[in-house]
């Protein structure tokens, strides 16, 4: 069973891929919009975190 976490590695490639995953012009391009996700996710929670501390 696969984790999250190692998922978000993958996405933010940190983590090694798997080389069982399917290779399709889709996949890539859901990759690439859950790694835009994740990024302005982590942006949102920096600038919560910064507006909390003031």
């Amino acid at each position: 069973m696969k984790s999250i976490w190692q998922q978000i590695l993958r996405y933010l490639y940190i983590g090694k891929k798997d080389p069982d995953a399917p290779k399709t012009r889709y996949v890539y391009m859901m990759h690439g919009m859950n790694r835009i996700s994740i990024i302005l996710f982590l942006v949102a929670l920096i600038i919560m975190l910064i507006r909390l501390l003031r």
